[in-house]
């Protein structure tokens, strides 16, 4: 197998399972976890930082302030896109936060459109329908609005947005990103220590543990990913990438039974129509360029 796609499967599957990982400190509220998150994925980078000597994109980086502001927007929304799914995975809305990565592709290509006024085929926009035809449905039929899988599919959405414009790579713009929410995270984080409501150094070892090394578990499949995307076509990446919603979506119905009505599985295989459409219309459109 292409190393670049082992490595970048490899990236999605752990991103997939990462509810696991979730469930395992439930008992953490999730502004904690988030926290915990930031902090020690800040500790985790500043090591491979110091490890590889690579330091020399930092002054640049900070001298810039159309950076430092397209690093404090972008921070801003994957703080929002981890609280929101830690959340939702402990509050037993696996399903729905998998319904968000499913159409975050679309919403990426619809923000494209708006904001950067690229062109779309016709069978891409009929992808776009299709799945807003979805969510509609999954909102009247289901009886409530699908806000978790929104908001992650937008956070995260105008986060790619962003980062596409940005000019550090992953590692760098994380580790920017990560320095920008650490002293709010800190704060909130001795808060909680100082008025007896930390979990940390309270709910034994194994929640410590785990709390601690949820930076290890953060930056992993980013250096997966990384790496593997550049290795191989966009492609490739755009059909690997439903690898993690796929887990997630098969984790909250067999492994934490989350109730999944007829009329779930309708709404979700009208989203999955779109996917399909979305998906099949780019392989054919990239084979039609590389024929001779």
């Amino acid at each position: 197998m292409n190393k670049g796609i082992l490595q970048t499967a490899t990236a999605y599957t752990l991103w997939g399972l990462l509810p696991v990982y979730w469930k395992t400190v439930r008992n953490v509220p999730a502004g904690e976890i988030l926290c915990h998150r930031i902090a020690w994925s800040l500790v985790f980078i500043i090591i491979l930082l110091s490890l590889r000597n690579h330091w020399n994109w930092l002054k640049k980086g900070m001298k810039n302030r159309r950076t430092l502001v397209t690093f404090l927007g972008t921070a801003c929304l994957l703080a929002v896109n981890w609280l929101t799914y830690i959340w939702a995975v402990n509050s037993g809305h696996i399903v729905e936060a998998s319904l968000g990565y499913f159409i975050n592709p679309l919403i990426t290509v619809l923000l494209g459109v708006i904001v950067l006024r690229e062109r779309l085929r016709p069978w891409q926009w009929t992808a776009i329908v299709v799945a807003a035809c979805g969510v509609l449905y999954l909102t009247l039929g289901y009886g409530t609005f699908p806000w978790i899988g929104l908001i992650l599919a937008f956070s995260f959405g105008f986060y790619g947005l962003f980062r596409k414009t940005a000019s550090l790579s992953a590692l760098e713009g994380l580790s920017l990103e990560m320095a920008i929410l650490f002293l709010p995270a800190l704060t909130y984080l001795l808060f909680l220590e100082f008025s007896g409501a930390s979990a940390f150094g309270h709910a034994g070892l194994k929640t410590n543990t785990l709390l601690a090394f949820s930076g290890i578990v953060t930056a992993t499949p980013m250096l997966f990913f990384t790496s593997g995307a550049r290795q191989i076509t966009l492609t490739h990446v755009g059909l690997l990438q439903y690898i993690a919603p796929t887990f997630q979506f098969l984790l909250g119905v067999l492994a934490y039974h989350e109730p999944f009505t007829a009329t779930r599985w309708f709404g979700f295989s009208i989203i999955w129509t779109a996917l399909f459409i979305y998906t099949l219309e780019g392989i054919i459109r990239k084979r039609a360029k590389v024929m001779p």
